[in-house]
This record gives C-alpha cells, structure tokens and sequence, in this order.
C-alpha cells in the first residue's frame, strides 16, 4: 500500500457539497494551506478545514449572494462581497462581524487585504478599486483607471503598491499612499484573471485568458518574460515560497516555470477543472474549484515535481542554478528586493490620509442605528465547536493555524477514477449509489442547519462504513444531479452513458453483473453515431477554413451559418473572440443572430462563447454605433455614410432585444447569472441613450 501511494503526483483530496445553492467564490488560507473559505448564492459565507467532513462555521449578513470572499495574512478575519456591492469583515477567532462596508455601486469582483495594518482593496464591476480602513467606516481612496470589471487584486510585499488586473487586458501599478497609479502594461491581448508579486523581487506575474504569464520587472517596469504553453485561459499562479518558480493552474493542468530564460520545468495533469486558488503547504499544493453546488480540492506532491536545479529539464542547459540559492543572493544577484517594514510607519500616513478622504466617501454615509442592526443580523453560526476551538482557539496564543500542520495529506491507495468507475471494484462498489460523483454526497453525514458534508475519500475503500447510510439517499442525490437544464462544459459523467449499467442490479444479485463483451458493447454504444457527427464537423470547419484564406473572415463566417450548425459557429467565435482586431462592424450584422441562438442554448459552452462575442461588441463598437445614430444628417449624398448608419441601426435593433435576454438571465444566481449582470451593466446605454 505504501508502495502506491509514492506513485501517485496528484489526487483528488475530497469533494463535497458547499452551500444549498450555486457556490460563487472560494479562498484557500495562504499561510497554512489548511482552511477554506466558500461563499454562495445562500448569501452565506462557509468556513471549512480541508480534508475535514464538516463545516466548521457559517457566517450569515449578506442579503444578496455572495461573489467574492478573501482570508487575511494571519488567517483570523475573513472578507466577503456581494452582489449588491456590499463588504462584511468577520472576526473568526471571536466568532462575531467586525465591519460592514458600503460604497461600490455594483458587484464585488476582488478583494485583497494588506499585508501589514488594517488595510483592505476592493474592486467592482463599477471597474473602481477602494482602499479601506477596517478599524473605520468609509473609504481612504479610491483608484479609478480600469474600463473594465477588475478581476484580480495584489498588494506588494512591503505594502507600498497595489496591483490590479482587469478585463480591459491591462495591468495597472498604484500608489496607496499617493493615491495615483505608477505604470500600466499592456502586452496581454484577453481579460487578465490572476495576478501575484514575487515573494522577494520587484517582479510580478500575471495570468490571461491569452493562455500566457507575463512577468514584469518593477524596476525598469518591462516585461522580462512571456510564460506559454496552458491551452486554456490561466486561472491562478502562485511563486513558490522561496521565489525559484511560478506554478500556474489552468483548466485541468498544473505547470511549473521558471523564467530568465523562459522555461517549463514540468506538465502535471489534475482533474480540477477550472481551478479557483492555490496554496502550498509542506511541500504540497492544494488546489480547489467548484462547479454548481459543490467543491472540490486536490493535492499535487511537489517533491515529485520538477521545479529546480535538482531536476532534469527538458531539453534545457541546467542554467537555473542560481534558483536554488537562499532567497537573499538570488534577489541581490538579479534584481532588488523589498524592504518590509519593521513598524507601522507606512501605515501611519495612510491613516493621515484618510482623515481628509473619507469626509466625502459617495454612497456609504449611514446613520449609526442603521449600522447596528444590520451588524445585528449579522452572525457567525459555529457548527463544529471541537474544529473551532482547536482552529481559532488554541492554548497557545501565537499558533493560529489548523492542527496537525506539519503532516501532508497521504494520497489514496488506489486511483479514484477507478473506484468510480468499478470496473475492477465491482464488488465493492455494487454497495454504492448509481451516480458517480454521488457516493461522497449521499453518504455523508449532515450537520445541524449545514447543508454541506464531505466523506474523505481514505474512507470510500471501507464499504462496511457505507452501506448503511447510501441507500436511502439514493433517490435525492439522483434528482439534485438532474436538475440543471445547462449542460455543464467540465462534467464529472458522461452524457448518454449510465455507470449503473456496468454494476450488478443489487448488492444481493452480484452474478447479474455484465461480462466484458457486454460491458464493451455498453462503452461502444452510440460510438459510430459520434465518429459520423465528428468528421462532418471536420468537414465543414475545413470549408470554413478554406473560404477564410481564399475570400475573407467575414465570407467564412457566412459560409459557417449558413450550414445551420450552432457547434460551426461556435468554433470560428471562439477564434476570432481571442483576436478582437479581426472584428468589423460588418461581422456584427452576420454574429449577433448567432449570439441570440446561443444565449437560449443548453449547453454551457455555447453561452459562454455568446456571452463573451457580445461583451466584445459592446466595448468595440457600441461608441460607434452611438455616435453614427446620434449625427446630423450629411448634406449630399454619402453613400458610404447611408450604409454604415443602415448597418448601425440594424446592429442597435438587435442589441435592444438582446438586452431584454440578457435582464431576465441576469436575475439567476451563480456563474450564469454573474455573466449575465456584467452585460447588463454594458448594456445600460442601450436604454439610456436611446
């Protein structure tokens, strides 16, 4: 059993259900690795140990979901923002609200708090950023540049600059105690989703929809470095602790780079799906993601990664020697390193700052009893007192972190896929529901008023442990599974093909079970049907191809609709949604038709490509259209000016009706809705100036 435990690089560490709705937003502890933070459209916000069954707190106040949520460096208070654009700060340690914090306009997107002081940055789909001072109400500043929702936030390690990443594909450096930004870079080409500083050095990377890292020198403020290779937008990086690498976690994958040259040390594959954070923790990364109502995490043993010097890389020259020095000569020999405070000075005149600033916040003046009795219903439900004491509470008062810190999570002894699966556990596994993913659910055990509960998987081999609680939630783990009417683009299960059909038809009846001929014949089933459909795609995209080289993007995309084939279509928006510089206002005419087919789509995939074809036709050509509409009439005739305001009108009669779509879906919670509010907020022109 040992032996195959020292195989395995990465596994799924557990997966269990979050919140009674949709979860929006998760955050891992940064310094022990160990705590999870989950927030949901319950408008509640789960505080979770990892690998622990059950949740540990739930803190309630918001009133509308919540979007994003954020652990502070000690790990002892915790963030959240709503969809309302409001700002509740909890004290975990006493259990209690400890700030509410009212000023943006719109959906909270980042949140960040500073690593020294009681300092806290937000962001917006309003696209502003603000400073906050958690001891007092109001804002110190307010950052306004981004012309787009910004994505991520990042303070620096001597606490002086604030960075932020946004959808406008920039990122910009500010000033906090001068209020103004330093520099801005621009060499991304998509939406920035992640950025994060060097633990030592003027360096800072950032992670795109480009499915690049960008690494930029804060001295010279150049871009030092291109990181490729993700085939899907990067979700998260993180530097190592002592700054030798960068990981990047991207839709199902993790890898590992370093930079100077630019280098991919290794590819490690992970079942994550669209990976939310990371953390790292005795010599472990954790990774967590979420989808629909549940959460998953899963561990990457970094011992048995490539990563430094010790390792052999690919092809490369071992050049990276100096990655594995201490931290102090590696900064020294390349670039400068921060200076950390020793006190509180820095601080100080930030707080000068904000005597003056916050006389005139916009939005959060409220009388003291309307702050009182929204603190009061406002409260931290603890649901598992031993976790908390042990957690928040310890008898030594400088420890603050979960127990049993300094032991890594063990890896299962056999691959989970299979155990899914069943088809060498069959007697095993005969005990369990008929859903694959639904075993870890239905046999969990519940917590008093806490919807979500967990079965580690070190559990699942013990079949005696689950008999007998697996049979009566059968019937409601299936149904909750079946209620999403949106076919999910990462799915657990495969569509069409039922694991009950390859397990015996009761725990009693095992000689029922399928022999391998008929269990192939199952997993073959509709096989020639999809090879049929897959080379007619094949064909026509290779139409589409041809009429693009020999004519023109805007002949391709009509020979693509013209063949009545959404997943056609689909394909070519995807391209020309990464290059924004091939749109033309012709394409508008030819792609919004299309978007409205794909907004009603099941599938998952097809709205998130309409979403983002509308997203960049609002912020391409809507001034434009606007402007086109709004002109006086030219004296004479201007036939080019005739078609061009012919097109424009077209374009805003469609956009009107789009709009009306986009405010209903805009009422759904999760990621769905969030889309969707996103577009409402640009396309509130349309009924404004109109």
């Amino acid at each position: 059993m040992a032996v195959a435990n020292t195989t395995k690089i990465s596994w799924r560490l557990q997966e269990f259900e979050a919140h009674s709705s949709s979860v929006s937003c998760l955050a891992l502890g940064r310094n022990s690795g160990r705590l999870l933070a989950t927030g949901g459209g319950d408008c509640r916000v789960n505080i979770w140990a990892v690998s622990k069954a059950n949740c540990i707190m739930s803190l309630t106040g918001h009133k509308n979901p919540v979007e994003c949520v954020q652990f502070n460096m000690s790990e002892e208070q915790v963030v959240a923002g709503s969809q309302s654009g409001s700002i509740r700060v909890w004290d975990l340690e006493a259990a209690k609200i400890l700030r509410t914090l009212m000023g943006h306009k719109s959906s909270i997107t980042s949140l960040g708090f500073h690593p020294f002081g009681d300092f806290l940055a937000s962001s917006s789909m309003d696209t502003n950023i603000k400073l906050w001072d958690v001891r007092r109400k109001g804002y110190v500043f307010r950052y306004k540049g981004h012309t787009e929702a910004v994505r991520s936030l990042a303070f620096s390690p001597d606490g002086k600059w604030l960075a932020s990443a946004s959808d406008d594909s920039t990122v910009k450096l500010w000033d906090l105690t001068q209020g103004k930004i330093i520099t801005e870079f621009k060499s991304h080409t998509a939406p920035v989703n992640i950025i994060q500083f060097h633990p030592n050095e003027y360096l800072l990377a950032s992670g795109s929809s480009d499915r690049t890292i960008k690494l930029w020198d804060l001295e010279k403020f150049t871009m030092i470095g291109s990181l490729e290779g993700d085939t899907t937008p990067v979700r998260s990086v993180f530097f190592s602790s002592d700054g030798s690498c960068l990981y990047s976690g991207a839709t199902d994958s993790l890898r590992i780079f370093g930079w100077e040259p630019d280098r991919c040390f290794d590819v490690v594959p992970v079942g994550w799906g669209k990976v939310s954070d990371l953390a790292v923790c005795n010599q472990q990364l954790i990774g967590v993601s979420h989808q629909l109502s549940s959460v998953s995490s899963y561990v990457v043993d970094l011992k048995r990664v490539k990563k430094n010097a010790g390792s052999v890389i690919r092809g490369i020259i071992q050049d990276n020697q100096p990655l594995a020095e201490p931290n102090d000569v590696k900064g020294s020999a390349l670039r400068r390193s921060y200076e950390r405070p020793t006190t509180t000075c820095s601080t100080q005149r930030v707080k000068r700052r904000s005597d003056t600033d916050r006389r005139s916040p916009e939005g959060e003046r409220r009388s003291p009893s309307e702050d009182e009795a929204d603190e009061k219903l406002s409260s931290a439900e603890i649901h598992n007192a031993e976790d908390f004491k042990e957690i928040f509470q310890p008898k030594n008062a400088i420890s603050r972190t979960p127990p049993k810190m300094s032991e890594p999570f063990p890896a299962p002894p056999e691959d989970e896929t299979i155990l899914a699966i069943g088809r060498q556990l069959k007697d095993m596994i005969s005990a369990f529901p008929e859903k694959q993913q639904a075993p870890p659910l239905a046999s969990s055990t519940p917590v008093q008023r806490v919807e979500p509960t967990v079965v580690s998987l070190a559990k699942r081999p013990t079949p005696s442990a689950v008999v007998p609680a697996s049979p009566p939630p059968q019937p409601p783990v299936s149904t909750s599974r079946s209620k999403p009417k949106i076919i999910l683009s990462c799915r657990n299960e495969p569509i069409g093909l039922n694991v009950a059909d390859f397990l015996p038809s009761s725990p009693n009846n095992r000689g029922a079970a399928l022999s391998d001929d008929e269990a192939l014949s199952q997993l073959k089933k509709g096989h020639d049907t999809m090879c049929v459909m897959l080379r007619s795609r094949h064909k026509n995209l290779e139409t589409v191809r041809s009429v693009w080289v020999r004519e023109d993007i805007k002949s391709a995309l009509d020979a693509a609709v013209s063949m009545n084939d959404l997943s056609i279509v689909v394909d070519i928006l995807n391209i020309i949604n990464l290059q924004p510089t091939l749109w033309r206002l012709d394409l508008c005419t030819t792609i919004i038709p299309q978007i409205d087919q794909l907004l009603h789509s099941k599938y998952e995939s097809y709205i998130q490509t309409g979403c983002t074809s509308l997203k960049l036709i609002m912020k391409h050509f809507w001034t434009l259209i606007f402007e086109t509409l709004k002109a006086t009439p030219s004296v004479g005739v201007d036939i080019t000016r005739e078609e061009r305001h012919q097109k424009c009108r077209a374009i805003c009669k469609q956009l009107k009706n789009l709009s009306n779509l986009v405010k209903n879906k805009a009422l759904q919670v999760g990621r769905h809705g969030s889309a969707f509010r996103e577009l409402q907020l640009l396309m509130a022109p349309l009924d404004d100036s109109l």
